[in-house]
């Protein structure tokens, strides 16, 4: 008898939603950031006569958005600073750990203050495995719609290549950034790492009114992303993407396919922008529980399981030809 599908908590499947508005709102707070540090100086100095005119309507938006909560900017919205590479959130210091160990490497020392800020990111990867790269990282709401445009022009029948690399090659980046990074006493690797481009290119476009060489850097990796591999850059380049694969290798909270509900339509397969093989079970330390797979599974055959491996590999799904296939010949051999 064909064993009863289990089906997995109905919310599961619209996490990716819930992804996508956290990216965004995380990108929203990063713009945020610099107009109010550049409001709380124009609030300092008391000048709001002198200003330009496009600096009052910044002045006047931001004392408009701010008013019903505090009567005292200057001070106030000091409470969140900084970005996804180093920030302030209401008293509680938070650190990429990618930065730690770069500032470890440039000091070659150890400054305990500034590596405790890293503990909570460091503690919720082991736990949740490459979830930053998913969920939080700012440059990843960028890099999903670089990849529909790609999607795009290959329906305008606009052939683009998608040469496959080892997945080791980031580590190799990894490794080389923070030798070349101790070598020069200078957080070199942050100059490639997409998210601190983000955070710093924001804050000079919007605070200094212009940008950086890190604008140059990040269109790279589109193009990167565009014209050599499909995400090719968090795949086999990003340092920081190295550095939470390597914390999360056994993470606790893995996606698992359920293969009594799996029709073998390798929709998940085709939506892994990781290039993974959820189909048969093969998720490993890249994956960053994004839950795509989950959105698009028309049998609802993806759900969370807790366990530090990925499940062991259970073959076809018992909705697929295959299956069946096998199914009948063995009714076939006991009829006989």
């Amino acid at each position: 008898m064909m064993e009863q599908p289990r089906q997995p908590f109905f919310l599961w499947r619209h996490l990716n939603k819930l992804r996508l508005v956290t990216l965004s709102l995380v990108f929203i707070v990063l713009i945020i950031i610099p107009i109010f540090h550049v409001y709380q100086t124009f609030v300092a100095a008391h000048a709001y006569d002198l200003l330009a005119p496009s600096e009052k309507r910044l002045y006047d938006v931001a004392e408009f958005v701010t008013s019903p909560f505090t009567n005292e900017p200057a001070e106030d919205l000091d409470a969140v600073k900084g970005n996804t590479w180093s920030g302030k959130f209401w008293g509680l210091q938070l650190s990429d750990p990618l930065a730690v160990v770069s500032q470890i490497a440039a000091s070659l020392s150890f400054y305990w203050p500034f590596i405790l800020t890293a503990l909570i990111p460091v503690i919720l990867t082991i736990l949740l495995g490459r979830f930053f790269c998913g969920w939080l990282c700012p440059a990843i709401l960028i890099y999903e719609l670089n990849s529909n445009f790609s999607a795009w022009l290959k329906l305008a029948s606009l052939k683009l290549p998608n040469f496959q690399f080892d997945r080791r090659l980031k580590y190799g980046v990894l490794a080389t950034g923070l030798i070349l990074t101790s070598l020069v006493g200078s957080l070199l690797i942050a100059t490639i790492y997409p998210p601190a481009i983000i955070g710093r290119e924001l804050y000079f476009v919007i605070a200094l009114d212009g940008f950086g060489i890190g604008v140059v850097i990040f269109i790279g990796t589109l193009l990167f992303d565009l014209l050599v591999a499909r995400r090719g850059f968090c795949r086999y380049v990003c340092p920081g993407g190295a550095l939470y694969s390597l914390l999360g290798r056994y993470r606790f909270l893995r996606i698992r396919r359920i293969a009594e509900s799996c029709n073998d339509c390798a929709k998940c397969n085709a939506v892994c922008e990781f290039g993974l093989d959820p189909m048969k079970d093969d998720f490993g330390q890249e994956c960053n529980n994004c839950t795509a797979c989950m959105a698009i599974c028309p049998t609802e055959a993806m759900t969370f399981t807790l366990r530090p491996t990925d499940y062991p590999a259970q073959g076809p799904g018992h909705l697929g030809r295959q299956r069946k296939r096998e199914n009948n010949f063995e009714i076939r051999e006991a009829a006989e």
